[in-house]
């Protein structure tokens, strides 16, 4: 690996990592990465120390809770060729594409219909810092849109947390505080609440389904063409495949004649965790 090559830094999990990390930010990132056919590294982070990692590569915090104080947080890139250190994966992706327009599989934001709304109703504890980009309007509101949608839902996926088992307390303690519950226990969504969550998961996720039903040449929103848009949705599959049940992933994978299953299985062309 060059020392020119960018690194990308990611939360620590258990090992192996490569098949355990989970977070959306930086599934983002990595599949935009890879979509560029870069070569990279991966550091990886614990989720207490991620405060400690942002103040040596001086990149502000790209999320902030409702109450308007810093969420630190990853995805981070770091590009030595250019020493540019970027954080928040639409930066990063807006990035890759200026600097690297051509490279691999070419252009991350080609002009599409991406008009996918939010219930107003659903309201999420952490808020985008990073500001719109009117280069990429469209992506920057349907990646805000989609981020918001999944959120919401992230408790069906937040007690199969697979942290590091020599940090496992520390990593959980730091998780309760900034979900601000009580204890981790709070994360077991059970029963009759979990099943209407579900169902809410199985509407919104209909609600997306329709775009990529547009055009069903391929397991793309166009088709055979993957775009950043795939990337966006296809990095919170990525989280939910590791994080659901196992049945329950099965599940999603097959829901709304399969769209997410095939849309996660055609990204793994772009889904290699590259670690040294």
């Amino acid at each position: 690996m060059s020392t020119l090559s960018p690194i990308e830094y990611d939360m620590a999990t258990r090992p192996p990592m490569r098949f355990n990390c989970y977070s959306a930010s930086s599934w983002k990132s990595r599949l935009a990465l890879n979509f560029k056919k870069l070569p990279y590294s991966s550091s990886w982070v614990h989720r207490i120390k991620v405060p400690q990692a942002l103040r040596p590569l001086d990149v502000s915090t790209t999320r902030r809770f409702e109450d308007g104080s810093n969420y630190h947080t990853l995805a981070i890139v770091v590009d030595p060729s250019t020493n540019a250190k970027l954080g928040g994966s639409f930066q990063i992706a807006t990035y890759l594409q200026e600097i690297y327009p051509t490279s691999g599989a070419g252009d991350l934001f080609p002009p599409q219909d991406l008009d996918f709304g939010l219930n107003k109703d659903r309201a999420v504890s952490e808020s985008p810092a990073e500001r719109m980009d009117t280069r990429y309007e469209e992506y920057f509101k349907f990646n805000t849109a989609v981020d918001a949608a999944f959120t919401f839902h992230a408790s069906l996926m937040n007690y199969q947390i697979r942290f590091d088992p020599g940090m496992t307390d520390e990593n959980k303690a730091d998780f309760v505080r900034h979900a601000s519950v009580s204890s981790s226990a709070d994360f077991d969504v059970k029963g009759k609440e979990r099943e209407k969550l579900k169902k809410s998961l199985w509407i919104m996720m209909g609600d997306l389904a329709r775009l990529f039903l547009r055009d069903t040449s391929g397991p793309f929103l166009l088709g055979q063409q993957a775009t950043y848009a795939d990337i966006i949705v296809g990095a919170w599959l990525r989280m939910m495949s590791v994080k659901l049940p196992g049945n329950e992933w099965k599940e999603v994978k097959g829901w709304h004649l399969g769209v997410f299953g095939n849309l996660h299985d055609a990204l793994e062309e772009f889904a290699e965790v590259q670690v040294d």
